[in-house]
Order: C-alpha cells, then sequence, then structure tokens
C-alpha cells in the first residue's frame, strides 16, 4: 500500500508543485503524492520551465485549495513555506507532520535568467530534501 503524503505551501505554484513533482518521479510507486495552497494562485511556468530541464513534468499539476484535502488521511503533511506553517489546519489524520522551509522563489526579480538561476536553486534544494526523506526510509 502506498504512503499518502501531501505537501502544503501557501501558493501552490512553486515549492509544493516542484516538491511533489520530485517525490512522484523518484517514488512514486511507494507514495501517493499530491499537493495544496491556503490560497492556491496557480502553477508558476518558472517551476515548470526548471522542472522540466531537470526531466519532471509537472505542466499537468493543478493548483488546489487544501480545504479539498481536510478530510483524508496522510501518512505526512509537509509544508514548504513558513507561512503554511504558521497557518496550516489540522490533519487529524497525519501521522507525521514536518516542515521543510524554502524560500519563495516567486519573489524572484531581475530579468528571466535571473529568475530561472533562483527557480533552480529552489529546485535542486527540494531534490536534496526528497532525496534525503527517502533514505532516512519514509
Amino acid at each position: 500500500m502506498k504512503q499518502k503524503v501531501l505537501f502544503l505551501c501557501t501558493g501552490n505554484s512553486c515549492r509544493s508543485q516542484m516538491a511533489e513533482g520530485w517525490l512522484r518521479h523518484l517514488a512514486g510507486d511507494r507514495f501517493e503524492v499530491v499537493s495544496a495552497g491556503t490560497h492556491p494562485v496557480g502553477i508558476n511556468p518558472y517551476a515548470v520551465k526548471v522542472m522540466e530541464e531537470a526531466g519532471v513534468d509537472i505542466s499537468k499539476h493543478v493548483s488546489e485549495r487544501v480545504d479539498s484535502y481536510l478530510d483524508q488521511p496522510f501518512h505526512y503533511v509537509i509544508t514548504v513555506c513558513d507561512h503554511a506553517q504558521e497557518s496550516c489546519p489540522v490533519f487529524p489524520g497525519a501521522a507525521t507532520k514536518l516542515h521543510w522551509s524554502f524560500e519563495d522563489p516567486a519573489h524572484a526579480t531581475g530579468s528571466y535568467e535571473q529568475k530561472l538561476i533562483i527557480f533552480r536553486k529552489t529546485r535542486d534544494e527540494i531534490a536534496s530534501r526528497i532525496r534525503h526523506f527517502l533514505a532516512e526510509g519514509s
């Protein structure tokens, strides 16, 4: 039976989407993975682009509200931004709640290339954290 994981952030546009994509890509046979936001704003095209560069397709992901998952049991609820951690609703069925704080690449400024650099950095940090999570035997 697959373990259920929910990645949660504020906008469900970048960090939680990348985390969902990475965990599906690296261990989708072991996990059922979704992501949501406290205030979803749609998927950021920079996130789609940098994940595509890494061979992970998140172009079909949908930005969803956390409310749609409140009645579901999860093995893990993982917040990936500080605001989501502070405003995270209670998930009575969640066996483990984790917090991984990543900078929000959506706040990057500068040229297209400069923004891509910031998104790539966040992408790689999330990939590293997912690999560590998997190595811990989760």
